[in-house]
């Protein structure tokens, strides 16, 4: 497990805490490894009956780490664990519970597609940069977004790179309610709680069928993935990041 997430189980609830606040919990590969390994681990364990993420004060995620991007961009390899995580995410037998607070960057905001309730509060701004870097959307962002808040606000955030604030998330469906920065992982926790109680059988039959088949959904993740991986070695992404990197300094 990477020292930057930290694991938890308080009874049937899992809790898998983003804890890199010196960076504000820009993922590193170890960090997707580690989420990717947990999802499997509870999903495979009958005790538990619940994922939670939950990220430090003022920072959900900041997105992918951009030195792996650079080390990519400039002729290395790897990224596998970023789509075990993914397809580990996307395919998650359990119910997913997020809290959301500040900073909610690239996968600090498509994480939050697959949850079954998201909490955020008043300050988050969720935002997907991925077309000013060069990229393209992940997470299977391109196939949920457009299906849950339309085409042209899909656009909007994923192609313009838009910030939506947490009461523009709340009005477009993306995320479950906002509750101030004090109270957001009781309020989490609590949630959690009470999906832990139903009746596990029934809720799973639930969640399948509001669901659907998650093949086109992991067909999507894999196709973006794919795109994903040409443009990291393209010029105009390796100009994008460079640039961003020199502003950073």
């Amino acid at each position: 497990m990477s020292d930057h997430v930290i694991i938890e189980r308080q009874g049937p609830v899992q809790v898998i805490r983003m804890n890199r606040p010196d960076k504000k919990n820009a993922l590193t590969r170890a960090m997707y490894q580690a989420m990717a390994e947990a999802l499997r681990q509870g999903d495979a364990d009958p005790a538990i009956r619940v994922h939670v993420f939950l990220g430090v004060p003022g920072a959900f995620s900041a997105g992918n780490d951009l030195n792996d991007f650079m080390a990519i961009a400039t002729g290395g390899e790897g990224g596998l664990e970023v789509w075990n995580f993914l397809e580990a995410l996307a395919g998650a037998q359990m119910p997913v519970v997020s809290g959301v607070d500040g900073i909610a960057v690239g996968i600090g905001t498509t994480l939050n597609l697959h949850c079954d309730l998201t909490f955020a509060t008043p300050r988050t701004v969720f935002r997907t940069p991925f077309v000013d870097l060069g990229l393209v959307p992940e997470a299977g962002s391109s196939l949920l977004v457009p299906s849950v808040i339309g085409r042209q606000q899909a656009f909007a955030l994923l192609g313009l790179g838009e910030g939506f604030s947490a009461d523009k998330a709340l009005a477009a469906g993306l995320i479950y309610a906002i509750v101030g920065e004090d109270a957001l992982e009781a309020a989490v926790m609590a949630a959690a709680a009470l999906v832990a109680s139903k009746p596990p059988q029934a809720l799973k039959i639930a969640r399948d069928l509001i669901l659907g088949s998650r093949e086109p959904l992991l067909a999507r993740i894999r196709e973006e993935g794919e795109h994903f991986q040409e443009r990291l070695k393209s010029d105009e992404a390796l100009t994008a990041l460079m640039t961003f990197m020199t502003r950073k300094k």
